[in-house]
């Protein structure tokens, strides 16, 4: 007969009736009518269920309580008795597991050295709670104990349980190793193992030996098939993801929804809105549509495909959204371009009182630039502190630039030094802000202070030290920098690095020395590296090295207006009205359209957008009249307009074609007119006094 153990004044330690352990438990209550106390009478089978119960929901206080009752009731931990062994070891078991799931790795460890007798599946659970809780050295140390042993003999479970845990580079000694030991005692046609095997490869990045296993394995099953299909989509081999997948789709093996998301990933990657369109109707026609893993998937694919249409259908339709796909519909509108829609329709969620998440308020955040409101900024910044987003990377991350590129300095400045740890992003987004707002010398010094807290610069870091070093003129130490990516840490540099370097020295007027860095270059230059150049000759007028430039231009990127709008500047700096036309006609034969300027200014919460000679704005009349009087009032004393860098389409002599050169002034004055009224001689009378000291200064000049 198996033993009995009564459990009495236990009640204070159980779940309660909501829990997942009350239920079990409701079948084991024994109601003594003549007591009050609640008896319970438990087998081995039991008290390994509810160890088990325990381990799973996290429940330490319970399971802990379940270990002291047992060691009062010796016969369940005895080894003594052959006859009940193997229910003793199940319950050890179970008490190892319970533990090292709640992450109690000392008293696992305790449990597991006091064990009478051990087997396989001890191990195992002492292997998978110290791998699980990161304590990688001490366990393949144990796993190591185990083969060494002699006496106890690792199975498949072992060997997937240690690969699953190599989920890095860091690893790939560690999963060759296992591969050997799957060969050396014949576990290479266990499924399991082999799904194990292809997993950790790929997260190894090592893609031809997850391969090599996949192509080896005499039995596939649909977790193989989408291991290796979701493998090589996250190792962004998207064009081999696709293909396998068309190949699993076509075989007796049908592929899972986990399949279909994988494939969807490397059909965005691959930007393939064709078979991107098939496998959504393949998961219409399964019925899996509605799962909102796949509806997220499925949004991410069209945004990045350019088809926001049949993302936001997807969005509207879905019977549920998350966290993820709000996410998702908020990163697609504002990566193809519609950043202004982006905020209204996360302002719209807030008001609704949908719960929101870190990631939304970065993605939001990542949207505002120099013409986004910085009153909507800051409420934004309210709503982190309201939700206690403060101590996110992310979120803080975000704020820092989005202060920036609002124009506010100080406030990232206040976020960055109040960030109580940063990663290498925080020093990123705060050495780029100095940057942005032309303070190169405190981007330098930031830098200098990020390596001495330790922290590794990446590519990013290098772009905005080259883009600080540009504006405060150290080509040599832009240089160093350059060349440190590489030879310190292993950075190659992209195209974009190469563009900042020729700006920097285009900056400096070294455009031959600029010219001479891009024919050196170890790859061929591309579209940024051309527009720095002919940016450089623009601003120093040099017409011969800019028609050079522009030429590169015309052939990498023939519907830019850039190198036309550019070189026509050159040529009107040097009085070259003849050459200019020919530029612009040229232009307009190959039917290439400039995008049109704007200026734009945040007046009580609203933003006021500026094209040239714009007669939209509600109070045009009022601003032109302002401007005609002030220029009326500049020329008076002594200001002589600069028709060397007039706009293309200039006319002499016509007010209305210097007003692309005042924008500015439109802006300003519409603050003005917005603060004081109509009453516009008030205002030219209040600026007289500046604008007559800002013509004397032009015309000294």
């Amino acid at each position: 007969m198996k033993p009995k153990w009564l459990f009495q004044k236990l009640n204070s330690y159980l779940p309660s009736c909501s829990s997942p352990l009350s239920s079990p438990l409701k079948t084991l209550i024994l109601q003594n009518p003549s007591s009050e106390t609640s008896i319970f009478a438990l087998n081995h089978v039991d008290i390994s269920f509810l160890l088990s119960l325990c381990g799973r929901e996290g429940n330490l206080r319970l399971g802990s309580s379940l270990h002291a009752s047992i060691i009062k009731s010796f016969g369940f931990l005895d080894g003594n008795d052959p006859n009940n062994l193997r229910n003793v070891i199940v319950v050890w078991n179970s008490l190892l597991s319970m533990y090292s799931r709640c992450g109690e790795l000392r008293e696992a460890t305790k449990v597991f050295d006091h064990m009478p007798v051990k087997d396989t599946i001890s191990w195992n659970s002492r292997i998978s709670g110290l791998l699980n809780n990161g304590d990688f050295e001490t366990g393949f140390r144990v796993f190591k104990q185990l083969y060494e042993s002699g006496i106890y003999q690792f199975d498949q479970a072992t060997l997937t349980t240690v690969l699953t845990a190599c989920d890095k580079p860091d690893f790939f000694c560690v999963s060759k190793m296992i591969h050997s030991l799957v060969f050396l005692y014949g576990y290479e046609r266990e499924i399991t193992v082999g799904n194990a095997l292809i997993t950790s490869y790929f997260r190894c990045e090592c893609c031809s030996l997850a391969r090599l296993v996949f192509d080896e394995m005499s039995e596939k099953n649909v977790v193989t098939w989408t291991a290796v299909v979701s493998g090589l989509a996250q190792g962004q081999f998207y064009e081999d993801s696709l293909k396998l997948f068309g190949k699993m789709h076509g075989g007796p093996v049908a592929p899972n929804s986990l399949t279909y998301l994988s494939s969807l990933t490397a059909c965005s990657g691959l930007q393939a809105i064709r078979e991107g369109r098939q496998i959504h109707g393949l998961v219409l026609k399964l019925g899996v549509d509605y799962d909102l893993c796949i509806e997220s998937t499925l949004m991410d694919m069209y945004s990045k495909c350019g088809s926001l249409v049949d993302a936001w259908k997807i969005f509207e339709s879905a019977e549920e959204v998350d966290e993820v796909s709000m996410t998702v519909i908020l990163v697609g509108l504002a990566q193809n371009g519609f950043e202004e829609e982006s905020v209204q329709v996360f302002v719209k969620i807030v008001k609704n009182g949908v719960v929101i998440d870190p990631n939304m308020i970065s993605v939001i955040l990542g949207v505002f630039g120099s013409d986004t409101s910085l009153a909507l900024g800051k409420q934004i910044h309210s709503l982190i502190i309201k939700r206690s987003f403060g101590s996110n990377y992310f979120v803080n991350n975000g704020l820092i630039n989005m202060y920036s590129k609002c124009g506010d300095l100080g406030d990232s400045i206040k976020i960055f030094s109040r960030m109580p740890q940063r990663n290498s992003v925080s020093w990123n987004s705060m050495i780029a802000a100095f940057a942005r707002h032309g303070n190169g010398s405190r981007a330098l010094q930031l830098y200098e202070e990020m390596r001495l807290e330790g922290v590794q610069p990446t590519d990013v870091t290098f772009l905005s030290l080259l883009h600080a070093c540009a504006h405060v003129g150290l080509v040599e130490k832009g240089m160093e920098f350059l060349e440190s990516m590489a030879k310190d840490f292993g950075i190659s540099p992209r195209m974009e690095h190469y563009a900042c370097v020729v700006d920097m020295m285009g900056r400096a007027g070294l455009l031959n020395e600029a010219k001479e860095f891009i024919e050196e270059l170890p790859e061929k230059p591309g579209v940024l590296v051309w527009q720095a150049l002919l940016g450089a000759c623009s601003i120093h007028g040099n017409s011969e090295m800019g028609k050079y430039a522009a030429n590169q231009l015309f052939l990498h990127a023939p519907e830019s207006p850039a190198p036309y709008i550019l070189l026509a500047n050159i040529y009107s700096s040097e009085g070259r009205w003849t050459e200019r036309a020919r530029t612009i006609k040229k232009m307009k034969d190959m039917g290439v359209t400039k995008e049109t300027g704007i200026s734009w200014i945040e007046i009580e919460k609203e933003i006021h957008r500026f094209v040239v000679e714009d007669r939209m704005h509600p109070h045009a009349k009022i601003i032109y009249g302002v401007l005609g009087e002030l220029f009326k009032l500049m020329t008076d004393e002594g200001y002589v307009p600069d028709k060397r860098n007039a706009p293309y389409g200039a006319i002499d002599g016509a007010l209305e074609n210097m007003i692309p050169h005042l924008d500015s002034w439109s802006s300003t004055f519409l603050l003005l007119l917005k603060k004081h009224g109509s009453e516009t001689q008030h205002f030219i009378e209040v600026a007289n006094s500046f604008m007559r000291m800002d013509a004397k200064m032009a015309a000294f000049c």
